[in-house]
């Protein structure tokens, strides 16, 4: 049935276009009447010659007003790094070999589910960009402890498999960051096992010499334990380990490692990798943020020499006055703290604890925060990650409005905003780590070909949310709400390339609306208006939103549809409507 469903989507989007107008028009088409402009769906639609679901069957198959109106939308290739990215943790998203164990193999063979190559397809997640989580070799199952920064860990494959993976990502227009924790390495790295053994060796009131074995200098070892440091067993030799004692800390000021890293960078660069999110980066010198701060300028410039169009995203788990500093050392991008997890800004306005204004104003104030430190920075919103609990579990007795309409406000925001797998199926996962980075839910059977085990410690659960081979299905699933999001803000660049500008007009506790516009470019502005209250809401479009007139993109919860009607937009609860001038 999906097929057919589409092309009635299309010939109901065409006579939508009509009344209320496209994304790319300049006025609206007239309406019925001089004063009324609605994107209702058609009273009446002529399903013959097609299957029709019988008496007592759901009809969340039939198409949404916003699967309606957003079918008419066309995606734009994006050459930048303004792009919509999917965080992948390959252990947990797709099983090729059947050891229960995701590994890239399988993560190629779902590319086509996050992209698949074609804007028109509407098929897609249409995600732009892949953030791998580490795939290097490692003794854990998070791989954030690596031995070799050089290679692919057996669990996931093979450097070929990795190979076929970007080509097929770059054939797509996918492009492709890798995951790079150089604040430490694995203690069973080459490096620090050299290390520890050279020390073994030294009499007890020996120095080490570098001369004899270099590694001693790449890791910072002392004799006097202190917080953050664990013994070197046999010896009476300290090294920092501000983690756990698994994880020993890089000494970021040695030539010599800095000498590595830059191998590290140009090696997966030469392959083709697009750049890198870079892990803990305030941990990168514990006692002092500027040293941070410069020698991530310092790796910013050598990736940069590399490959100047390389991408950098820093995750720098702190407040937004500190995080927004680190932007001084002329790095793409900071993770928007600020913005995500249970307490963060978006979960505040969707609980009704902070109001919808407060949305827009937080997003004005922070782009002037961070162009003072950058002009040229791209933000990097999200709104949970592997190291969050999963946002289902943010409000209670949720039917999934909430669910959809906090992942809206992150994809509605500016710059490069990144998606949490799973996210997107309303997932759950929370307590320990492994939770939260549970196996894909793509079907319901966990015995299904493909289907990860999860990591071994991982608690059993059920989800709340179908998987998504019933949610691919449903009108009104958290999944196809998604997938609308990303399509308007791949559809409408300016939305993550512009600047906002809160319209206080039509603000207030409960509606959040403003304007995004780039000066200088032929960007189409957009007025984004948001619902954030469980009650219809009527706004009159006034102060700079009077001149945005034409209904081009919504997103609704429920088959309460959005309406304009001369000056007056109807918002249904957590109804979203994008306008055009």
């Amino acid at each position: 049935m999906k097929k057919p469903m589409r092309i009635i989507s299309l010939l109901l989007a065409l006579l939508l276009l009509c009344s209320c107008g496209g994304a790319g028009e300049a006025e609206p088409s007239a309406p019925e009447t001089p004063d009324e402009q609605t994107a209702e769906q058609p009273a009446e639609v002529s399903n013959e010659g097609e299957d029709v679901p019988s008496e007592g069957e759901p009809d969340s198959i039939q198409p949404s007003q916003m699967e309606l109106l957003n079918s008419a939308l066309v995606p734009q290739a994006d050459e930048d790094a303004y792009r919509t990215t999917y965080e992948v943790f390959v252990y947990s998203f797709y099983d090729s070999d059947g050891d229960g164990i995701g590994d890239l193999g399988g993560l190629t063979e779902k590319l086509d589910y996050i992209n698949d190559g074609d804007p028109a397809s509407g098929d897609d997640l249409g995600c732009t960009m892949i953030w791998l989580m580490p795939v290097f070799p490692s003794p854990t199952y998070h791989k954030y402890d690596t031995t070799d920064y050089m290679d692919i860990d057996p669990q996931y494959g093979t450097l070929e498999d990795f190979d076929h993976l970007l080509a097929e990502c770059h054939a797509r227009g996918i492009r492709l960051i890798l995951d790079l924790a150089i604040n430490h390495t694995s203690s069973e790295h080459p490096w620090f096992t050299t290390a520890a053994d050279y020390l073994r060796s030294l009499p007890q009131d020996a120095e080490p010499s570098v001369e004899e074995c270099p590694y001693v200098d790449y890791y910072n070892f002392t004799r006097e334990a202190a917080n953050g440091y664990a013994q070197v067993p046999g010896t009476s030799w300290y090294y920092e380990a501000r983690f756990w004692s698994g994880m020993p800390d890089l000494n970021l000021d040695s030539e010599a490692v800095r000498n590595e890293i830059a191998e590290i960078t140009g090696f997966w660069l030469d392959r083709g990798v697009d750049g890198f999110r870079l892990d803990a980066v305030t941990s990168y010198y514990t006692e002092s943020r500027l040293d941070s701060i410069a020698f991530m300028g310092w790796l910013t410039d050598t990736v940069k020499s590399q490959n100047p169009e390389a991408y950098l995203v820093a995750e720098g788990w702190a407040d937004q006055g500190t995080y927004a500093s680190y932007y001084e050392s002329g790095i793409d991008s900071m993770f928007d703290f600020a913005f995500a997890d249970g307490d963060g800004t978006i979960a505040r306005v969707v609980k009704g604890t902070t109001s919808a204004s407060a949305f827009g104003e937080a997003m004005e104030s922070e782009e002037a925060l961070y162009a003072s430190y950058n002009p040229d920075y791209i933000n990097a919103p999200f709104y949970t990650n592997h190291d969050m609990a999963r946002s289902t579990g943010y409000y209670a007795w949720d039917d999934g409005s909430h669910t959809k309409l906090a992942g809206a406000l992150n994809l509605l925001m500016t710059g490069n905003a990144f998606v949490y797998y799973g996210e997107e199926l309303g997932m759950k996962g929370s307590g320990k780590d492994e939770n939260k980075r549970a196996p894909m839910y793509w079907t319901e059977d966990a015995d299904a070909e493909g289907m990860c085990v999860g990591p071994q410690d991982m608690e059993s659960f059920e989800m709340k949310f179908p998987s998504l081979e019933t949610q691919a299905v449903d009108s009104y699933s958290v999944y196809v709400y998604y997938r609308n999001a990303i399509r308007i803000r791949n559809s409408f660049p300016v939305i993550a390339r512009g600047a906002t500008a809160v319209v206080e007009e039509m603000s207030d506790k409960e509606i959040c609306a403003f304007t995004r516009i780039k000066e200088g470019t032929d960007l189409e502005p957009v007025l984004v208006v948001i619902n954030a209250s469980e009650e219809a809401k009527t706004v009159p479009l006034s102060g700079d939103g009077a001149d945005y007139t034409t209904l081009s993109a919504v997103l609704t919860v429920s088959e309460d549809q959005v309406a304009l009607a001369g000056d007056q937009l109807t918002l249904p609860a957590f109804g979203i409507a994008v306008l055009t001038r």
